[in-house]
């Protein structure tokens, strides 16, 4: 950056320095320390692809069980975080201090205990000796340290204040209160078991993340960056506030493989930011634009900040599920996210930048687009039903012919490519800009894509678990790194294959040392965030919250979720994607699920998990901590306070989608075939730009105020017809607890029946909650009850609980011994709840027309001011 950092005193270095402070490490010491540090890193990263691979079980050598490689995980996090890490802001970055020499190495020798002791410490569960003590004391203070100078204070905060709330239960005030532990038995459940720091959260680290950050990082180095950064202002660049737009497609698709929405929002941010500002966007809108983008990208599947393998761990539904579910509100989040900018744009009366591609008639531009998108549809069927019928014929030489086929694709593109010139990076800050065409530049990197294919492929069709998924295509992102260049160079007919490959293995080589040196404070934070996880199960401090949050809430259904919606922004702020995710599902989710169901609310779990997930990276936006506006500030030269303001103005959208599929899980796609989803998205996708103009205040003209209110109103009743409908129709009847046995047997086999009970609850304490009863097989009500595994007592006109089986679907459901069912709810015939999209969209209509014919006069009232 020169001009515009300049003059608000920023400079690239600061920009390095506060990425590298919180997502690789701000310290670069030359010499011996320096290379040593970076030979561990890379280590680390071979380290990681060895555990992944199928090699160490075709050899016999290396293979580790889960609780040791979480430990050699962490044992090298630990110490690249005191080696990378300065302690203060004053210290050293040319050197490391001998006193982080020494913590660098207790540090890993800590965290390696679990590996070089493990067969001794299974011979003593639970009985820890005093040099286990001694050792977990002093591993769970440095994982402290060293969550501090990675990540900040925050999350070390956080779990500090866990751990003297397990230990001080019993001198807590009130409801607080708890038994308390040991500090022999909080050793060993945090640091000698896997239900703290060595628990699914650093378990899912080693195996998952490490390899998609390793791969974003290859990817990255590879020039894909830059390629999107390209392709995404070649198409979009000339439209009106165009950068803009190209900004937040730039940043979906690096976002795709990005697990830091801080290094998101600086990547793809240095280019975006100035091209914004040069078309008329203020410093802080266009932060503002580049931090709502960038942070969206954690929300967008595969990767998702790297939650959705937590997500898989946590909710127990497969990978493909939680992207399935995820998919759509990410996308029509980012769909929106584009019509806000266009609507600044429209409100400014931008202009864009000068294209180069040749001018085309909008029908021409119209039948490309269908025509590309067509042949991609057309050979994606193709290659999947091609190998769908290929594989039992080849047997066991498919991977190997595959194999061919997918290099001889890579070699062809590698041979399209070198009819182009290279893409080259730009500096934004150059007085003339002119944007590259699109054809050359979108043919020129298309070899990016296929590591991509393949990982998607590995997932979703193969089935593969989402570790080895990610090891095939880092294998093949690796294969593409040393021979793009050799290869690419041969066709351009000036070849030298020697400095070449020397190249590609250097590329090769800092890949492999970012990806360690990004995954340093993803490895802290999962462990510390293991700590927090550890004391929940330890102490049940997540009873505590929710009593709080019911409280406070007073009962009300809206206010419990808005509650739990503002801990999460709390608990999220200054925390990765990752350590976030971790934090807000464990303390908050149970929150939501327990009282949601007293209150009548039954949504699937992974709705819930969504749910706080998306208000916890929401703490990267919202001021006073979003570190992603400050990151954004410091490239645009604006106030970072008012960048943060203006991008949570923009996530407006991001925020209210929570609330929306929290209440109506179509949207998740949940239990819809694929003809309703394609509805669902097309009224969700028009829903969420009406909410986009109402919020914005413009839609084809300004809007009136009363015509924001109605748009919000149509918005709603697109995205939750079933309210309306819920006040014409109620959906259920209530039946008597009598006469539960008959309404079971009333029931339609795929519906379901809302049940409240009463009794008491784990803790012995009196609850009232409902159950959402899946009515079984069966020709009768009390075969269908018998099917259940239940068995009423019914005398007076009420039903008890006399019995349940063993490991039956009412056992699974929470029904227990001696619990009263006070209300039935079965399910009535009824209009479908998408009558409403009709009034609706006729309001919106509506407005178009009265705007529509507003925005002529305005047009006749300039020309004749004009004239």
């Amino acid at each position: 950056m020169t001009t515009d950092n300049t003059k608000t005193g920023g400079s690239n270095v600061d920009l390095e320095d506060l990425v590298a402070s919180t997502d690789s490490g701000s310290r670069k010491p030359a010499g011996v320390p320096g290379k040593l540090l970076v030979g561990i890193a890379a280590v680390w990263s071979l380290f990681q692809l060895w555990i992944a691979s199928p090699l160490p079980y075709l050899v016999g050598f290396g293979v580790f069980n889960a609780t040791q490689s979480r430990s050699i995980h962490l044992a090298f996090a630990l110490f690249l975080a005191y080696m990378a890490y300065p302690a203060l802001k004053r210290s050293p970055r040319d050197r490391i201090p001998i006193q982080d020499w020494v913590l660098a190495a207790v540090a890993a020798f800590c965290g390696a205990y679990m590996f070089i002791f493990y067969e001794g410490l299974s011979e003593r569960p639970g009985a820890p000796l005093m040099i286990d003590v001694v050792v977990g004391v002093t591993g769970i203070l440095l994982l402290l340290e060293a969550t501090r100078r990675a990540l900040g204070p925050p999350l070390m905060i956080v779990a500090s204040v866990f751990l003297f709330y397990s230990l001080a239960g019993p001198w807590m005030p009130g409801m607080l209160a708890h038994g308390g532990v040991s500090l022999h038995g909080l050793v060993n459940h945090q640091w000698l078991t896997t239900q703290g720091v060595f628990g699914i959260a650093l378990g899912v680290s080693t195996s998952f993340v490490f390899l998609f950050v390793l791969f974003g990082a290859l990817l990255d180095k590879a020039g894909a960056g830059n390629y999107f950064i390209k392709v995404a202002f070649s198409m979009l660049g000339h439209y009106k506030g165009g950068p803009a737009k190209a900004a937040v497609v730039a940043s979906g698709m690096t976002g795709l493989i990005s697990g830091s929405s801080i290094a998101n929002t600086v990547t793809t941010g240095t280019f975006t930011i100035p091209m914004m500002k040069r078309v008329g966007f203020s410093s802080e809108k266009a932060g503002a634009v580049e931090v709502a983008s960038s942070v969206n990208g954690q929300i967008m599947p595969p990767v998702m900040g790297a939650a959705a393998f937590l997500m898989v761990e946590y909710v127990g539904i497969s990978y493909v599920e939680v992207i399935k579910h995820a998919f759509l509100p990410a996308l029509i989040s980012y769909i929106a996210l584009i019509y806000i900018v266009h609507l600044e744009a429209l409100k400014a009366n931008m202009q864009g930048l000068e294209s180069s591609n040749p001018p085309k008639p909008l029908i021409r531009k119209v039948t490309g687009f269908l025509g590309g998108l067509l042949l991609l549809m057309i050979t994606a069927l193709a290659v999947y039903y091609g190998l769908g019928w290929l594989k039992p014929v080849l047997g066991p030489a498919a991977p190997w012919v595959i194999g061919v086929a997918l290099a001889a694709v890579y070699i062809a593109l590698l041979k399209l490519a070198s009819g182009y010139p290279e893409l080259v990076v730009d500096d934004p800050n150059e007085p003339v800009v002119k944007l590259p065409q699109t054809r050359p530049t979108v043919l020129v990197g298309l070899q990016y894509i296929l590591p991509v294919i393949v990982l998607v492929w590995c997932l979703m069709v193969e089935r593969l678990s989402p570790g080895l998924s990610a090891f095939w295509a880092t294998v093949f992102m690796i294969f593409i790194m040393l021979t793009q260049r050799p290869v690419t160079a041969y066709f351009r007919g000036r070849s030298d294959i020697a400095a070449d490959l020397r190249e590609g293995g250097m590329d090769l080589w800092n890949g492999l040392v970012t990806g360690a040196r990004n995954m340093i404070g993803i490895g802290i934070a999962t462990a510390t965030a293991g700590i927090i996880v550890g004391a929940v199960s330890q102490t049940g401090v997540g009873l505590v919250l929710a009593g709080v949050v019911e409280t406070l809430a007073m009962g009300n259904l809206l206010l419990i979720l808005l509650l739990t919606a503002i801990l999460s922004l709390i608990l999220g702020m200054g925390l990765p994607t990752t350590a976030n995710y971790i934090v807000v599902s464990a303390l908050l989710a149970p929150v939501i699920i327990q009282l949601g169901a007293q209150n009548g609310l039954l949504v699937p779990l992974i709705a819930v998990h969504l749910f706080v997930f998306y208000f916890g990276i929401m703490a990267d936006v919202t001021p006073p901590v979003g570190l992603a506006s400050f990151a954004a500030a410091a490239v645009s030269g604006g106030d970072p306070i008012r960048t943060g303001f203006q991008a949570f103005y923009y996530s407006l959208r991001t925020a209210a989608l929570p609330f929306l599929f929290i209440f109506n899980t179509d949207l998740l796609l949940i239990d819809v075939t694929p003809l309703q989803g394609i509805l669902i998205f097309v009224v969700a996708t028009v829903a969420m730009l009406i909410f986009a103009a109402a919020t914005q205040g413009f839609m084809v003209t300004r809007n009136r105020w009363y015509e924001s209110i109605l748009l919000l109103v149509v918005a709603f009743a697109l995205f939750r017809p079933g309210f309306f409908m819920d006040m014409i129709h109620d959906p259920y009847r209530s039946t008597p607890p009598a006469e539960f046995v008959e309404t079971l047997g009333e029931a339609d086999e795929e519906s379901s029946l809302r049940v409240q009970i009463s009794g008491l609850d784990d803790y012995g304490d009196p609850m009232t909650t409902y159950i959402l009863v899946p009515v079984p097989e069966g020709d009768s009500g009390q075969e269908r009850l018998d099917n259940l595994g239940l068995m009423l007592l019914t005398e007076d006109g009420t039903a008890t609980v006399d019995m349940v089986t063993y490991g039956s679907s009412a056992a699974e459901l929470g029904f227990d011994f001696d619990q009263e069912i006070v209300e039935v709810l079965a399910p009535v015939d009824r209009w479908t709840k998408e009558w409403i999209w009709i009034p609706a969209l006729a309001v919106f209509a509506l407005i178009v027309m009265l705007q529509r014919r507003r925005r002529h006069a305005e047009g006749r009232n300039t020309k004749a001011n004009t004239a």
